[in-house]
């Protein structure tokens, strides 16, 4: 399959793992890979090694939680942690913050930096896969090299 072209949220994320000083790791599949089954399944690891990016709504600010997707974000243990109230947001707050759709959402790329939250339970997984800009795209990486990029907080999520 053809990559996306220039100026793609794709793109952006490969250029943003690059600046990085990292490989440029993003994998484009003729089909979707939506949710972390999904992505799990073709790409042949536990559901837990796959890096969801899921955009909040932390009192109107953009809040990006990097979350195993073996579980759900517990939103009232995340409230308490931060002492604020913490939302789902819409699909088109995540537009808007992130450059990409729900479903596609990668730790990276994005127009401007969002604060970010890591998910503990990731540090388990010697190599996670995190949604790459589009429905289609994944991206390989290590933990350490996910929280430095995103410039991300440790938190229990779950």
């Amino acid at each position: 399959m053809a990559s996306p072209g220039p100026g793609s949220p794709v793109e952006r994320v490969r250029a943003a793992l690059v600046a990085a000083g990292l490989a440029d790791t993003v994998r484009t599949f003729d089909d979707e890979v939506p949710t972390a089954a999904a992505a799990a399944a073709v790409l042949e690891c536990e559901v837990g090694a796959i890096a969801n990016s899921l955009v909040f709504d932390l009192d109107g600010a953009p809040l990006l939680i990097l979350a195993s997707g073996a579980a759900r974000v517990d939103t009232n243990l995340v409230s308490r942690q931060l002492g604020a109230k913490v939302r789902r947001a819409s699909p088109e707050f995540v537009l808007e913050h992130t450059g990409q759709r729900v479903g596609g959402v990668a730790p990276v790329g994005h127009p401007a930096p969002l604060r970010t939250l890591i998910d503990t339970h990731l540090a388990a997984h010697p190599l996670l896969w995190a949604g790459a800009g589009d429905h289609r795209s994944m991206l390989s990486i290590t933990y350490a090299d996910l929280a430095r990029v995103t410039g991300a907080e440790e938190l229990e999520v779950r």
